[in-house]
């Protein structure tokens, strides 16, 4: 089966810090730090149950910071050419050694890593971490290089502005911070008392900064912590930029052995930061021998010219950031500043690449969605997100955080309120201190639970749904304009199908409901080769079911709710049910069928027993029957009762979601299911609490069950059997 990638962007550094001090320029002896431990196999396996495939993990490689590791023979960084107390992940000091900032255990800190590799493998999923080629720290200098390795300016000619046996640019003169000293407070001029103890950074002669500034006076605005590598460029040649390639430079051995290491060490693929301010002859250089050796290996590359896209795939990366492409548009759509009809634009002029382009919302570099600079609330853009992962096959990131809608509105010290999450400081942001680490009893509100319900199923459709993993794609936003039945300004509509399975999926950015008409064109008929019929359709996200007629240039009533998704699934071969599931006549009382799976939950974390061996579930009283280990005392079925109404107090959204038999979560049991169950299988979710598979009836949130009144219970000592009897008041 073909895998469409979802990938989880996580800064270890802020993920599952727990504390919660969060002082503006604080310490990590005052903020704490998240380590790579906090990804334990049960975190992992509630990441995985989300839906991803892939992790980032963003900043692993040891960096530039003002915290003092020398007793572990750590270089000490200067202070003036260190962002923030935690510094930058992509000012690297050390190619081949890991942030100790992140390891419970300092001087094991590569086989933690190693181990996390390992445990994410495990999980279910590969690993993703940063390769960042442009540039170095100031201060670079490798304690961990293999045996034989020269570091990176080991051998350089420092009085040669260029040369490609250089791993850096030389410039002339001495190093000059002034503008950068005058900018910021804690480095401005210093009293003659002062000096004794503060000695300014110095270098000679200056080295260029990464973001191409080749004299020695950066400015404030510069990547002035960093040194930018010497690829065989000479940006300052005299008749204009020149190229030496032959012989091959220096830097690109070096740095395509660094991609060889990780490699070897059970990675699956790296993010590339800044690579088109690398020339694609490297990257043409290293990812061949990059592949050649381990074939898996995926290669990402932040590029942001869209010129320069086609260069970049043809010099080796499998996908390549569509960020002033699809990002910017759907961020624009999402803010009311653009109409959803422009999203083809953007999508048709990387088609013929499109499988190469990643899809993404959020990401270290941008601003939160949650956050004022943005739009000021998650949920306007569950519609962005939605299309982001089912227009095409192509993959979609998600930056952590942005499942439980965290607003980035922070002033962490270096980095300041602007709507972004910081990388140059030890924070604590208040969705991640409990992230996934407790699923039952998280510090995170009913919003930001229902939030992650819902991504949980974007997510998870994504790969479930061959239509969506697989499929063929046709936009219908050219046969429906604007009228008082479709509105191209908010709506977006696209179907896709695979073998005998499609779906029509429309998008309503808008904030109230909305009673559309989406006309479908002949054309898609042809296309698809799909018959004019009458369909039974399943929407995916309800499990609600209708009969529709499909005509050629025919339209497809749909009721949408605000900033709300659509998708309707059916086959086109016109079977009785795309979705078959075993038949089921019970008429059923919604609440008292929701409240079973509740208490089947509940006693399995008080007791520590099985779900339920039989069940009788009706309006007016219920009974269910446990097997545990004892007869439980009058305190714990008072417990069972007061337990039960504060779950149905939580007001925990009820969603559903179809699956296959080969992706259902590790923690569902099928023991329990007939044997002539259906392949396909329809999962019941509360909350993050419970999961199982059911076909019956339930409401579609918890405080709609009404209140839990616990009637009594039979003990059967033989047996250890329990069997609790309940109603539901209204």
């Amino acid at each position: 089966m073909k895998e469409k990638g979802i990938i989880y962007q996580v800064l270890p550094r802020l993920f599952g810090n727990q504390n919660t001090t969060c002082k503006e320029n604080g310490t990590i002896e005052e903020n704490g730090c998240g380590k790579l431990n906090n990804f334990s196999d049960e975190v992992l396996a509630r990441i995985h149950d989300m839906g991803f495939t892939h992790i980032w993990y963003t900043g692993v490689i040891r960096h530039a910071t003002q915290t003092n590791y020398s007793s572990y023979g750590i270089p000490t960084q200067h202070a003036e050419v260190v962002k923030g107390k935690a510094g930058s992940p992509y000012a690297i000091t050390d190619y081949y050694d890991i942030d100790p900032d992140l390891a419970v255990n300092v001087s094991m800190r590569m086989k933690e890593w190693e181990q996390l590799i390992e445990r994410t493998h495990k999980a279910g999923m590969k690993v993703i971490m940063d390769f960042v080629p442009n540039h170095v720290a100031r201060e670079y200098h490798s304690i961990c290089k293999p045996t034989g390795v020269r570091d990176l300016g080991e051998d350089d000619d420092p009085n040669m502005h260029f040369s490609t046996r250089n791993n850096f640019y030389y410039a002339w003169g001495d190093l000059d911070l002034n503008e950068i000293r005058q900018s910021k407070p804690e480095f401005k001029a210093f009293s003659a008392k002062d000096a004794k103890i503060y000695e300014p950074y110095t270098e000679s002669p200056a080295r260029a900064t990464g973001n191409d500034r080749f004299d020695n006076r950066p400015g404030c605005n510069d990547w002035y912590e960093t040194v930018k590598l010497n690829y065989g460029v000479d940006y300052c040649d005299a008749g204009g930029r020149s190229y030496h390639y032959e012989p091959v430079p220096n830097t690109w051995g070096k740095m395509t052995d660094i991609l060889l290491f990780w490699a070897s060490k059970g990675v699956d693929g790296f993010r590339c930061d800044m690579a088109e301010m690398v020339p694609t002859a490297f990257w043409s250089y290293a990812t061949g021998i990059l592949k050649a050796k381990y074939p898996h290996i995926v290669v990402i590359g932040e590029v942001y010219d869209p010129n320069q896209y086609r260069n970049y795939v043809k010099a080796g990366f499998d996908y390549l950031y569509d960020k002033v492409g699809m990002y910017d548009c759907l961020r624009g759509v999402v803010r009311g500043e653009r109409p959803a009809a422009s999203i083809t634009h953007e999508w048709q002029v990387v088609d013929d690449i499109r499988d190469h382009m990643l899809y993404f919302l959020e990401n270290h570099d941008e601003q939160r969605i949650a956050s004022d600079f943005f739009c000021g609330s998650a949920m306007k853009a569950i519609p962005a997100a939605a299309m982001s992962l089912f227009f095409q096959k192509n993959p979609f990131m998600l930056y952590s955080g942005q499942e439980f809608g965290e607003k980035g509105m922070d002033k962490e010290g270096f980095s300041g309120t602007d709507g972004r999450t910081t990388i140059f400081d030890y924070w604590s942001p208040e969705t991640l201190a409990h992230a996934y680490q407790d699923s039952s009893d998280s510090a995170l509100s009913q919003e930001q639970k229902y939030l992650a319900a819902t991504y949980r199923q974007l997510l998870r459709f994504a790969n479930e749904e061959k239509a969506i993993r697989e499929g063929e794609t046709f936009d219908l936003m050219y046969v429906n304009p604007g009228s008082e039945n479709f509105d191209p300004r908010t709506n977006f509509a696209f179907l896709r199908k695979k073998d005998d399975e499609a779906m029509l999926i429309v998008l309503n950015f808008a904030q109230e409901a909305r009673q559309l008409q989406v006309c479908i064109p002949g054309h898609a008929f042809d296309f698809f080769h799909i018959a004019e019929e009458e369909v039974l359709v399943t929407e995916l996200f309800s499990g609600g079911k209708k009969k529709v007629e499909l005509k050629k240039d025919g339209v497809f009533p749909i009721s949408m709710d605000a900033n709300g998704v659509r998708i309707y699934k059916f086959n086109v071969k016109m079977e009785e049910s795309d979705i078959i599931l075993n038949e089921h006549h019970k008429e059923e009382f919604p609440p008292a069928h929701t409240a079973e799976h509740l208490l089947n939950q509940l006693m399995v974390r008080l007791f520590g027993c099985d779900r339920s061996k039989n069940a009788h579930i009706e309006r007016k009283k219920s009974k269910m029957t446990f097997v545990v280990d004892h007869k439980p005392t009058r305190q714990e079925e008072k417990e069972i009762e007061t337990e039960m109404n504060r779950l149905i107090e939580l007001d925990m959204p009820v969603t559903y979601e179809f699956v296959d038999r080969d992706h259902i979560p590790a923690n569902v049991k099928l023991d329990r299911l007939p044997d002539d169950a259906s392949e396909t299988l329809r999962l019941v979710r509360i909350g993050d609490y419970d999961v199982c598979p059911c076909i019956g009836k339930h409401v579609r949130s918890t405080a709609q069950i009404g209140k839990f009144v616990l009637l009594g219970t039979n003990w059967d000592e033989h047996a250890h059997s329990l069997r609790i009897r309940f109603k539901i008041v209204q």
